[in-house]
C-alpha cells in the first residue's frame, strides 16, 4: 500500500492550483458531510503537493463540531467567506462569480445541491451513495422530483465523479449509465482520535452520559435506513439473556423519524434502550471504546463510516451485510441479515455471551481500521483534481 502511496504521489504532478473545496456543508444537518469535509481537507493540507486549498464557507453560519480557524492555520490553506446557504438560489450565481474572483482552478463539491452553470473552472462532485433512488420512500413527493433532478444535473455537469466505495460506484454507474473508469473510488477513513481509549476516559464518558456498565452502541441517524426498530426489536430479544445492558441509540435525532422512540414507548422499553442524541465529538472515541458491541444494521450505506470508528476504538461490531458494509468491515465484524430480527438477536446474544468472540473480533477490527487512512483518501482526492486539471 505505501508502494502505491509513492506511486500515486509522483505521478500527480502539474501547474501549482487553487483548489476550491465548498465547506458550506459542515454542521450537524450534515454530519457524515462535515466529517468528511474537514479530514480531507485536514488530510490534503498535510500532503507536499503545493497547492492552494480553498475553504467556501458561510461565516453566518458557523459549524457546530468543527472549527474551520484550525484547519486555515494550517500551510496552504485559505477560508473564502460566501453569503449563498448551501440550498438557496442564490449559490447558483454567487459561487461561480466567487470561483472566478478567487481564481479557482476547479471546485470539489462534496454533495450534489450545488451550483449547475456557469462556473470557470471544472467541477469535481462527491456522491455519497443513492439513498433517494433506492429508498424513495424516504422522501415526499416533492423532495423525490428534487433529489432526482439535482442529481441527475451534478452527475451530468460534473468534470470527474468521485465516491466512496465499490458499492456505491456500482449503483451509481449502474443508475446513470456511466462508465465505472469515469468514477474515482476514495474510501473513508478513521480520524487518529478513534483510538482504544484508557479505562479512566471510558469511566468519564459512561458517568458523564449515565451509562451501565455493559451496553450495546448504535451511532448514527434515526431516518428509516438506519433500521432502529427492527435493531430494537432484535435487543428486546436478545436483552433478555443480557441482565443490566442497555441498548444506547446515539447520534442526530430528526424529529420527523419518531418511530423507534414510539416504537420503544410502546414495547414498554425505556429501562432498556436509551436515546443519546448529538453526543459531543470528543466523547465518541470514549463511547466506542466503552461498547460490549456496536451494532450497526442498516439497510444501506455508501460507505459506513461509524463501524469503522468503533474497530478502531477496538469495539466488537455487529454489522449488516447489505451494500457497502461487508467492503468496510471485512472479516473483522459479525454480520448479519438486517431484514431478519431473528437472526440480528442471535448475532447481538453470540457476541454478549462469548468473551472470546468478542476478543476475537476487537483483534480484528483494530487491524481492519488501520487499513483505512485519509491520507490515501486525499492521494486518490488529489488525482482526481490533477487529472481534472491537466
Amino acid at each position: 500500500m505505501i508502494a502505491m502511496e509513492l506511486i500515486i504521489h509522483k505521478t500527480c504532478y502539474g501547474d501549482v492550483m487553487r483548489i476550491g473545496l465548498d465547506a458550506r456543508y459542515i454542521g450537524d444537518h450534515f454530519p457524515g458531510i462535515g466529517r468528511y469535509i474537514i479530514s480531507l481537507a485536514r488530510a490534503m493540507a498535510e500532503l507536499d503537493h503545493g497547492h492552494t486549498l480553498v475553504l467556501l464557507h458561510n461565516p453566518q453560519r458557523p459549524g457546530t463540531r468543527y472549527s474551520l480557524e484550525d484547519l486555515a492555520a494550517l500551510p496552504g490553506v485559505e477560508l473564502a467567506p460566501v453569503r449563498a446557504a448551501p440550498f438557496s438560489p442564490l449559490q447558483q450565481v454567487e459561487i461561480p462569480l466567487r470561483a472566478r474572483a478567487l481564481g479557482l482552478d476547479l471546485l470539489h463539491s462534496p454533495y450534489f445541491i450545488k451550483p449547475y452553470v456557469g462556473l470557470p473552472c471544472p467541477s469535481v462532485v462527491t456522491i455519497y451513495d443513492l439513498l433517494g433512488w433506492r429508498f424513495p420512500q424516504t422522501l415526499s413527493p416533492r423532495g423525490r422530483l428534487l433529489y432526482r433532478l439535482t442529481m441527475g444535473m451534478a452527475v451530468r455537469g460534473a468534470d470527474a465523479l468521485i465516491t466512496i466505495s465499490q458499492s456505491a460506484r456500482d449503483d451509481l454507474a449502474s443508475r446513470y449509465r456511466l462508465p465505472k473508469e469515469r468514477i474515482a473510488v476514495t474510501p473513508l477513513a478513521a480520524s487518529r482520535r478513534f483510538t482504544p481509549q484508557p479505562p479512566e476516559a471510558v469511566d468519564k464518558a459512561r458517568t458523564r452520559y449515565g451509562l451501565p456498565e455493559s451496553y450495546v452502541l448504535y451511532l448514527g441517524s434515526n431516518k428509516p435506513h438506519k433500521n432502529l426498530e427492527r435493531l430494537v426489536l432484535a435487543w428486546a430479544r436478545a436483552g433478555e439473556r443480557a441482565s443490566g445492558a442497555q441498548l444506547i441509540l446515539a447520534g442526530h435525532e430528526d424529529v420527523k423519524h419518531p418511530e423507534a422512540r414510539r416504537l420503544v414507548a410502546e414495547r414498554g422499553l425505556d429501562a432498556h434502550v436509551r436515546f443519546l442524541p448529538n453526543v459531543a465529538d470528543d466523547d465518541l472515541a470514549a463511547l466506542y471504546s466503552g461498547a460490549a458491541v456496536f451494532a450497526f444494521v442498516s439497510y444501506y450505506e455508501g460507505f459506513g463510516l461509524p463501524p469503522l470508528e468503533a474497530m478502531a476504538c477496538g469495539a466488537p461490531v455487529l454489522c449488516a451485510n447489505t451494500s457497502s458494509l461487508p467492503e468496510v468491515v471485512g472479516d473483522a465484524a459479525l454480520t448479519v441479515d438486517p431484514y431478519n430480527m431473528i437472526e440480528i438477536a442471535e448475532g447481538l446474544t453470540r457476541l454478549l455471551s462469548q468473551p472470546a468472540l468478542r476478543r476475537n473480533m476487537r483483534e480484528r477490527g483494530l487491524l481492519r481500521a488501520h487499513e483505512f487512512s485519509w491520507r490515501r483518501t486525499a492521494l486518490g482526492t488529489l488525482s482526481v483534481y490533477e487529472g481534472c486539471a491537466r
